[in-house]
Formats: structure tokens, sequence, C-alpha cells
């Protein structure tokens, strides 16, 4: 299949603001899953309430779009129903570790095979530009119009602590590097998140003297670096770039299909027991 046959054409043109980086991301992930050569009928995502929740509307794939902040346990329970299937949930700020935050550690931490794409703008776009838990300190925000004053999750960091098994962090500029990520992540047997640095002109630019969405692209450029690299080491305020988790361990399907045919062993060999005897 080609990149267009996953999209839903008669949606376009798309309804993000014009410079908004979340359509690079749709554009990334609609290559990873022609490289990938998956099916449409073997493909679900699920999304929640947000900017980055309208991907589900251009994508021609099994789409469901739930409630703000409950798409991974929407997404849980179409997995469990469903293991066969690969199962994405592109999520914003809010939706990933805000109102979704519980939801997020816990997948994390049962390693559901699921993959989450966190399109991290630092605002809350779709509502009017309300500072979130990944804006961070000194961020003018129309709820933080002294500037915010709390610190930021580092989505990473999170992710890890909680048993993600795929764990990897790129920007829209990066675009290769965007779209090479998410085909390992998809393809990765276990909970696998993407953090990707998108940006936001219309709210978080405006309000923070990054209007311009090549300016962000540019910052982007400038403040990250790849993991690793010599300039890692000679600029560690740098936001780093790359894979940072990426390891096998049980998933939690296939744990619970075994503990079903476990059970059902034992009740069987209790049944021809009792009828032994």
């Amino acid at each position: 299949m080609a990149v267009q046959d996953y999209i839903r054409k008669r949606f376009f043109p798309h309804i993000w603001c014009a410079g908004c980086g979340h359509g690079t991301v749709l554009n990334a992930l609609l290559r990873s899953v022609e490289a990938l050569g998956l099916s449409k009928d073997e493909l679900v995502m699920v999304s929640g309430i947000g900017c980055s929740a309208r991907i589900s509307g251009y994508v021609d794939f099994h789409t469901l779009h739930t409630l703000h902040g409950r798409a991974l346990a929407f997404a849980t329970g179409v997995k469990m129903g469903r293991p066969d299937l690969k199962i994405i949930c592109p999520l914003g700020d809010g939706d990933a570790l805000a109102i979704g935050g519980n939801h997020f550690i816990h997948a994390a931490r049962r390693n559901i095979d699921v993959t989450t794409i966190v399109l991290n703008n630092q605002i809350y776009g779709m509502t009017g530009g309300q500072f979130s838990p990944l804006s961070g300190c000194d961020v003018n925000a129309t709820t933080a119009p002294y500037a915010n004053i709390d610190p930021a999750f580092d989505t990473v960091n999170l992710a890890t602590a909680s048993g993600a098994t795929f764990v990897a962090r790129t920007t829209t500029f990066h675009v290769h590097e965007l779209e090479k990520y998410l085909t390992r992540a998809i393809a990765h047997r276990g909970f696998s998140v993407v953090e990707v640095l998108s940006q936001c002109p219309t709210h978080f630019g405006r309000r923070n003297n990054q209007s311009d969405a090549v300016e962000m692209l540019d910052h982007f450029r400038q403040q990250t670096v790849a993991r690793g690299a010599k300039r890692s080491r000679e600029r560690p305020d740098l936001m780093q770039r790359g894979i940072f988790v990426e390891e096998e361990r049980p998933e939690y399907c296939e744990q619970y299909d075994a503990l079903v045919a476990k059970a059902s062993a034992a009740g069987n060999g209790t049944n021809n027991g009792g009828a032994a005897s």
C-alpha cells in the first residue's frame, strides 16, 4: 500500500493551524506504517480530545475517538479484546500526562502492546493556550500571564520509571529520525512511547516570542542534541533526542492468555480428579 491509501482524503484540508507540527507527525506516522507493510485492517488508532487527537480523523484505519485523557484506557480494552491488532495512541500534553497521567503510568507498568505518541507542544492548544504539565517554568500561557512556575514532567524519565519497554524522543524538525523511531516503536512488542516536540505558533509561540513556525523549528534544531553525540557532553543543558529504552519484557496480553490457560488446565485437572475418585 502507498502512503495516500492510509488517508481519509475527504477530510482534507486539515483543521490544524498554519505552522502546526502535528501534520509532520501524521506524515511520519503514515510513512512508518507503509514501511512496516501493515494493512489498514490490522491498525487501530485510539485518541482522546485535543489538537493531537484530530489525527484519528485523517487516517483510514479503524479509529476510536474517546474522552479526554482516557485514550489509553480504551486502547487497553481494545488490545485485550483483539491482541492481534496494532494499537496507536496519539496524545497531547494533557491527554497523556495531566488528566491522562494515571492511565499512562499504569499502561507502561503493565507493558501492554500499545504505541503512544506524545505530541508535546508545551500548551493546551485547542482550548485556548493554558499551560500544561509539559510547559515548564517561565512559560507564558493564558492561565499563567506572569509566567508558569510549575516544573515540567520529563516524559522520557516518567515513561522509563513507569516500565515502558521502548522510549524515544525527537522533534518535528528531525523528520527522518521521527519516522525511524515511530517505525521501531510500532514494531516493538510492548508499551512504546515516542515523545515528539511539536511547534504551536498560534498559542505557545505567540505568547513566548516564537510566533514563527520556522523559528520554532530552528529552536528544536539548536536546543536538542542526539543522545551520545559529542555535543551532548559539551552541552549538558540541551535536551537529548534518541532511543532511551529498548528492551524485551513479557507483554501483558501474552501473560493474560498464559494465566487463562493455566487456570483452565487447573480447572480441568480438578474436575478430572474428582471424576476419577
